[in-house]
């Protein structure tokens, strides 16, 4: 793979498994240094192990981005490990299930906490490091879910989605002029773990079957967008969310 990267650190949240260990690897092999930011810590040491034995430079800070002290610390840890910072990609996210008329305030407030708030913190965090470097990159896991379509039993989750992409397009006017992009991803139905625990085989072909392309997408696939993102030939792309479905969103 090209260097695109090359040299430039990159913080990832939620890059123990799934979406996230995938943007981790790609980056890596594009060059990047990076810091696998994730709660558990078993997962986050394989990510940072299959890194490191395929010739990359990675570290790991177990986290709960859930606490703003937390994120403030894995920036300061990040710097103090490789003096500067170019990339961030908030990608950490829970997921619950539940209507809106049981929805406690407890899955809310913790829905908030990891998928919203960090996006937040992340950015004000990173920013007086980013701005040493003349310009980088803040990149979102966002989701058709939200932002585009919606689902019984997710309004938790679609709301945390949707003001991602707020989140996205107001900080993506207020650093323009730095040489600072802000853009997210909006998965459709991707092959991750979690999805493999949620659905059985067959509930996963039906899935597929509603896919245009006819079948469920990669975590690479999510990585790849989120990679020419982060590069340069992205340069001029900023305040704006990627739907990377199959084209399951055109096709209703």
């Amino acid at each position: 793979m090209e260097k695109v990267l090359n040299d430039k650190v990159t913080i990832i949240t939620g890059a123990g498994q799934g979406i996230g260990e995938a943007i981790a690897k790609v980056f890596s092999a594009a060059g990047s240094k990076i810091v696998v930011a994730t709660r558990t810590r078993e997962n986050g040491q394989q990510t940072v192990d299959d890194i490191i034995a395929a010739g990359g430079d990675a570290i790991l800070i177990q986290v709960d981005v859930g606490s703003k002290e937390a994120v403030f610390q894995t920036v300061e840890k990040t710097i103090e490990h490789y003096g500067r910072l170019d990339i961030c990609v908030h990608n950490a996210a829970v997921f619950a299930i539940q209507s809106v008329e049981k929805l406690s305030d407890e899955d809310l407030d913790s829905t908030l906490n990891v998928n919203l708030k960090p996006a937040f913190w992340l950015t004000q965090a990173s920013l007086p490091h980013i701005r040493q470097q003349e310009g980088g990159r803040l990149l979102f896991t966002s989701s058709v879910t939200g932002p585009t379509v919606a689902m019984p039993t997710t309004s938790a989750y679609a709301a945390s989605k949707g003001g991602m992409n707020g989140f996205i397009r107001t900080a993506a006017l207020e650093l323009a002029r730095e040489n600072i992009t802000v853009n997210g991803v909006e998965p459709g139905y991707i092959l991750t773990q979690a999805m493999s625990l949620l659905a059985d085989e067959e509930e996963l072909r039906e899935m597929a079957s509603m896919i245009p392309n006819g079948e469920l997408g990669k975590p690479e696939d999510i990585a790849n967008t989120m990679l020419f993102l982060a590069s340069d030939a992205a340069s001029y792309i900023t305040g704006t969310s990627l739907v990377v479905d199959g084209g399951r969103v055109i096709s209703n």
